[in-house]
């Protein structure tokens, strides 16, 4: 009969010794992974960083900042329809600033809104001449940059490329969207009274297209 000899006593010792000597290596490397890996919470600054240009943070965080300046210099729109039909570019130097093209100007009104069309809105505005054409945009597309270049500080230079700068606008428009048009039934505005402060870009002095900062309806 035949039997299974076993190993000699030099080649187990051997074999242990081999044995412990690769599990110590393997735990000294996970050791060394783990204190080398740094926790990066999702949405903080160093994510950001590390995931480049996040144009959703940026609409989110700048958003408040652009609708109080455009709140605090907001003029009443008789006042700014009567400047502008008397000089256009001195109306632009007082009360607005230069934008991508012509002046950003903040604006404040109360009056009835007309008829609309693919979410942008005519309003009646008391004490401003017919000559002048005042609408609201309301979505759901919100369009332009008026909000990006609004305070003057958000430039091209801040970002990496054309498309990271026309991005930053686009997240400024759906930060505003998210903030001041989700809780309003923009579908069914005609024939109503608003309140809207916000912003235009002074091309035509007879027409203003208004991007809203903030929005109510009585």
């Amino acid at each position: 009969m035949s039997t299974i000899s076993e190993a000699p006593r030099g080649r187990r010792r051997r074999f242990s010794v081999r044995t412990i000597v690769v599990a110590l290596v393997v735990v000294v490397v996970i050791v060394a992974m783990a204190l080398d890996t740094t926790v990066v919470r999702v949405g903080s600054k160093r994510d950001q960083s590390n995931a480049g240009f996040q144009a959703a943070a940026f609409g989110t965080e700048n958003f408040p900042k652009i609708k109080d300046y455009i709140v605090k210099n907001a003029v009443q729109a008789p006042e700014l329809a009567k400047a502008v039909l008397s000089d256009q570019q001195a109306a632009a130097k007082k009360y607005g600033v230069q934008g991508t093209i012509g002046a950003e100007i903040p604006v404040t009104f109360t009056g009835t809104v007309g008829e609309g069309k693919s979410g942008i809105y005519s309003v009646r505005v008391p004490n401003v001449p017919d000559e002048i054409t005042i609408r609201v945009q309301t979505g759901p597309a919100v369009n332009g940059t008026d909000l990006r270049d609004a305070t003057g500080n958000i430039a091209f230079g801040q970002f990496k490329n054309q498309i990271e700068y026309q991005n930053a606008g686009a997240a400024l428009n759906n930060a505003m969207k998210q903030s001041v048009l989700a809780n309003i039934d923009t579908a069914n505005l005609t024939g109503k009274t608003i309140s809207v402060t916000g912003v235009f870009n002074l091309i035509n002095p007879k027409n203003w297209l208004v991007t809203p900062v903030e929005m109510s309806v009585q």
